[in-house]
């Protein structure tokens, strides 16, 4: 199989749908990475604390994406069998129960959070750090956030079944006034301009509960109101979804608990960062913005991954996902290059655009991580569009679900603890300890590509 082909066709597909989800997941990027700027020159502790409280929040998001992910290897593949008219009328059935598990499921997970959010955000903070000025910082901040939970979740799982069926520039252009939204709510309530109380870290949850509560909406009655090819109505959510639970707890759950268990792992580095001392913390925060800034790309060809996959496997395209999937590995590679040159060429001038707060050693250590990053971008490019996209697709999810987090619990944290707490290694090779799972699920991926058997056969569970 090769790498790279001239198939115009295919590379066009992908840019359709990757590049508005790129283009909103930078928005995304570009909200957090405000507030962090905005918070920077308020105050290093200030941003520090929300860069801990948001971890938190990161969680909830990432169970969010793997509902999300989850639902979309079954709606992408029912979408798929109804343009081939396959069982069209059970495949119809079975994706609107599909998006009706996704939305129950992720109210239950926003309910969950937000209570602990409001009844226990010191015990949270304290988690991340010892430091009590960041500790009550950051539970001031996750106070702010419980409503946030439920808005944030309708936004997230929506936008990513609208994109299952190819719908992805709606979501983009909310994404967008919720950027504007968020901008004009943080610079009013953090400084206190135009007349609005001067709240600081208060300010900032607050504009980010604005400006997701905006998106929720809109997501939300473009879903009941304007879209046709999923035709899902509010009483779709009071449906029967037994035929179908089997079938969605086989495929769906393992991306929720791979996920989920990603999501603490992911948790499980920050605590370590943040025991780490404040200035690691701080350098952390001005690198995650960063990192997320390179891999706006990444996340947008790893969903058109799935879909692309799903749909083809869902019209009964078995040999040309294969072929697919070599090429989405040749793209992973190259999108990595091209992220490592990003990040060398802009680390200088991100770092410089945070506040005077932020301490000289900060800086340093934040061009070490940065450094670091650099190198590992390359292999999380490539593993991240195959286990997020190709294989995930393929339905290949429990797997994944073992795969995912063996490199991450066994190997990275481990060696990133004691490199860190026992051997004192400078912080380039703290970093990359911490995500040296990276280079070991390439590897992986690479084999899981050539065995075959990603490919999962997925009924429609009304047989």
């Amino acid at each position: 199989m090769k790498l790279f082909k001239k198939d115009a066709h295919f590379y066009k597909k992908v840019f359709v749908l990757g590049f508005p989800i790129a283009l909103q997941t930078l928005v995304t990027v570009f909200v957090g990475m405000l507030d962090n700027i905005m918070l920077s020159h308020y105050s290093q502790d200030t941003f520090s604390a929300a860069s801990l409280a948001n971890a938190y929040v990161m969680i909830f998001q990432i169970f969010c994406m793997g509902l999300g992910m989850g639902a979309s290897v079954l709606v992408s593949r029912y979408y798929g069998m109804k343009k081939a008219n396959d069982n069209v009328e059970k495949a119809d059935i079975s994706l609107k129960q599909t998006v009706c598990l996704m939305l129950r499921l992720m109210l239950f997970f926003a309910t969950i959070f937000a209570i602990g959010a409001i009844a226990m955000p010191k015990l949270i903070m304290t988690s991340y750090t010892d430091k009590e000025e960041l500790i009550s910082l950051g539970a001031t901040y996750l106070r702010w956030s419980t409503l946030t939970f439920f808005f944030l979740g309708l936004s997230l799982v929506i936008a990513i079944v609208l994109r299952s069926v190819g719908q992805s520039r709606f979501p983009l252009y909310v994404s967008i006034g919720a950027l504007v939204v968020n901008l004009a709510g943080n610079y009013m309530l953090i400084f206190g301009h135009f007349g609005a109380p001067k709240m600081g870290i208060a300010g900032a949850a607050l504009a980010t509960f604005l400006a997701r509560g905006f998106e929720a909406f809109a997501d939300l009655f473009y879903l009941l109101v304007i879209d046709k090819k999923i035709g899902f109505k509010i009483h779709h959510f009071f449906m029967k979804t037994k035929t179908l639970l089997r079938e969605y707890l086989r495929v769906c759950i393992p991306v929720l608990i791979s996920d989920a268990i990603l999501a603490f792992g992911s948790n499980s580095v920050t605590m370590v960062i943040g025991h780490l001392g404040g200035d690691f913390v701080a350098a952390n925060s001005i690198t995650t913005v960063t990192q997320q800034l390179s891999t706006v790309l990444i996340q947008g060809v790893c969903q058109a991954g799935a879909i692309i996959t799903g749909q083809s496997l869902g019209k009964g395209r078995k040999e040309q996902a294969e072929e697919q999937g070599w090429l989405f590995l040749g793209m992973g590679f190259a999108l990595g290059f091209l992220s490592a040159l990003f990040i060398f060429f802009t680390k200088t001038p991100v770092i410089l655009s945070y506040g005077k707060e932020t301490t000289a050693e900060a800086v340093s250590i934040a061009y070490q991580l940065l450094n670091a990053i650099s190198l590992i971008i390359i292999f999380q490019a490539t593993n991240s569009i195959m286990t997020k996209g190709v294989l995930r697709g393929g339905g290949d999810t429990k797997v994944l679900m073992f795969a995912d987090n063996i490199f991450l619990w066994a190997m990275a944290l481990p060696l990133g603890m004691l490199a860190g707490f026992v051997f004192h290694l400078p912080a380039f090779w703290i970093y990359f300890f911490l995500k040296s799972d990276q280079i070991a699920k390439t590897i992986w991926c690479v084999w899981r590509l050539r065995s075959r058997k990603w490919i999962k056969k997925i009924s429609t569970g009304n047989n």
